[in-house]
């Protein structure tokens, strides 16, 4: 299987963006200017141009002619994380160095429902993996995925691969690229299990993520809810004017 390499702008952009996340720039001064970071890192201006461009449509820096970019400081607003509308990278790239560390609730290999098998585009008759993890952002339980994936197409998962990032070891491991994902967000109650891992209250409003996420070769490969802490997420949908 050939593994396709990432654009070099791309992983400027993820180091960018893990500096900013990890707090490596000020948020009340402009960043570094594109000549300088094109120095830096050893590439053209057109190079860092477009890794700043990506930035830019992710919502996390702007641009103010004549002064400079700065970082969008919503993005740190009230210490929540920002996921942002065009995020189909996984909790553990969004927080860059921060220790995110799983907990396995359920693990096991059956046939999917009718509902499961339409959105996987696979039949009733094709295993899926069924994980059920609680996501801990250093030590704090704050999201919970309840998650479905074709076994033939994400082959080799064991509870190991569970406990750290299941992305990584698509992309690492099995070479996929990841590309995009489909999102519906809603407000829900707690359910039972909101209560008991992430400790809501019966009064607590829990953000659901419901999702299908693809492939770099158009497949879906996860379908999946994710139960949010009300108080540790913001959603941001950013849109460019033409």
């Amino acid at each position: 299987m050939s593994i396709k390499k990432q654009p070099k702008y791309e992983k400027i952009a993820d180091e960018l963006r893990k500096r900013i996340l990890n707090g490596g720039y000020d948020v009340d001064q402009a960043m570094p200017d594109e000549i300088n970071l094109a120095e830096e890192f050893e590439v053209s201006r057109m190079t860092m141009k477009r890794a700043l461009e990506i930035l830019v449509l992710e919502g996390i820096i702007y641009r103010q002619r004549g002064q400079g970019t700065f970082i969008l400081p919503s993005n740190f607003s009230q210490g929540r994380i920002n996921v942002l509308n065009k995020e189909s990278q996984g909790l553990t790239k969004l927080l860059g160095e921060r220790a995110v560390k799983s907990e396995v609730l359920q693990f096991e290999v059956r046939f999917p429902e009718k509902e499961v098998a339409r959105h996987l585009m696979i039949e009733q008759t094709d295993p899926v993996y069924e994980i059920r993890r609680v996501r801990y952002v250093e030590g704090e339980a704050y999201v919970i995925e309840h998650t479905f994936m074709p076994s033939s197409l994400i082959t080799g998962l064991t509870t190991a691969i569970l406990d750290q990032s299941i992305y990584r070891y698509i992309q690492e491991e099995l070479g996929y690229t990841i590309t995009s994902s489909h999102k519906m967000i809603r407000a829900d109650k707690p359910n039972e299990w909101d209560q008991k891992y992430l400790g809501n209250l019966e009064t607590d409003p829990v953000i659901e993520v419901e999702q299908v996420v693809f492939l770099g070769n158009g497949k879906p490969f996860e379908y999946s809810f994710s139960r949010h802490r009300y108080d540790k997420f913001v959603f941001t949908s950013v849109h460019i004017g033409r």
